[in-house]
């Protein structure tokens, strides 16, 4: 049989990722899922159970893959439909990875929420993704125009909400979960203006971990499992349904199984890429010249961090602070 070739290599795992991603996505916007996040994250639901929000609260189906991020300005207004797309004529567009309405209890009337979840592998990637999820949420308020409000009708503006998923944070953020939103400040004086007026953005940060990290329960503890390659999935159902009395639907378990998969697929032809060609430079140019190919092949096949890399390749703690000077001169 004829051996695969390096590039083959490569854009099976790529595509193996791009199935992974769409799985993942899939699966998020599970409404159970996305309720168990907003029970756990958005102060609105705080006093709601999971079923409630579900159930009651989460309104319609959530799109994935199918709003625009940043349409053109000049773009025809369009009314607001779950399902529908914004494309931008001019430039690459970029969607929004889950993006739905909901409704929440308050003191008087329901309040509408424009909720995103967006699914982040990579915490830094040239940019602080702070940054680029405050911009999302300002796309989700300037959008309205036309859509939620007409004119100066700025009063029926809707608070939004971006809820980022950050799979792989720096060790100093693993199972976090962050808010920043805006706030009253008096300089001069004291005034009081309602909350609706202002807070009308909010950003949270659910940065995940591991059982070797504090604070790994809860939503951090369900997301962990339910999204890791390493556990089971026999071992996921358990835990879903022991720990957090989650039953799976047909749709989820298939999402589940078919995650699990396709993660031991792109580890495996990542490993047989990394490695296999590590130890081809490594006979022409030396074993450390070799292995920092095959580490840099996993960061770049994988989006693994060099830690991650190094792990997977048992680079000794001792040996790594060679590794990434040589990855450096490279």
């Amino acid at each position: 049989m004829e051996q695969e070739t390096s590039l083959g290599q490569s854009i099976r795992v790529l595509d193996d990722r791009a199935k992974l991603d769409a799985a993942c996505k899939r699966l998020l916007s599970e409404k159970v899922l996305l309720a168990w996040i907003m029970k756990s994250c958005l102060e609105e639901y705080k006093n709601c159970t999971v079923e409630e929000i579900a159930e009651q609260y989460i309104e319609g189906t959530p799109a994935i893959d199918e709003w625009a991020v940043a349409p053109d300005e000049t773009a025809p207004t369009r009314i607001q439909s779950t399902g529908q797309e914004d494309t931008s004529l001019h430039e690459h567009t970029i969607l929004y990875d889950i993006r739905f309405h909901a409704t929440a209890p308050s003191t008087g009337e329901p309040i509408r929420l424009i909720i995103n979840v967006e699914s982040q592998n990579r915490f830094r990637d040239g940019y602080p993704l702070l940054k680029r999820a405050i911009y999302y949420c300002s796309r989700l308020i300037s959008s309205q125009s036309g859509t939620e409000f007409t004119g100066a009708r700025y009063g029926e503006i809707q608070k939004v909400y971006s809820i980022w998923l950050c799979a792989d944070p720096p060790k100093g953020y693993r199972n976090t979960i962050t808010r920043y939103r805006m706030t009253e400040e008096n300089m001069v004086g004291t005034v009081q203006e309602p909350a609706a007026h202002y807070d009308l953005l909010t950003v949270v940060m659910l940065c995940l971990g591991g059982p070797e990290d504090e604070n790994y329960a809860g939503i951090l503890k369900l997301l962990g499992v339910l999204l890791s390659s390493e556990v089971k999935y026999t071992e996921k159902q358990r835990i879903l349904r022991q720990e957090f009395d989650l039953a799976m639907t047909q749709e989820m378990e298939m999402e589940v199984q078919n995650m699990c998969n396709l993660s031991e697929g792109v580890w495996e032809r990542g490993m047989e890429k990394g490695v296999v060609k590590g130890r081809a430079e490594g006979r022409a140019e030396g074993r450390a010249e070799g292995l920092a190919d095959a580490i840099r092949n996993l960061m770049t096949n994988m989006g693994w961090s060099i830690e991650q890399a190094m792990t997977a390749l048992n680079v000794s703690e001792s040996d790594r602070p060679k590794y990434k000077e040589l990855l450096q001169k490279q």
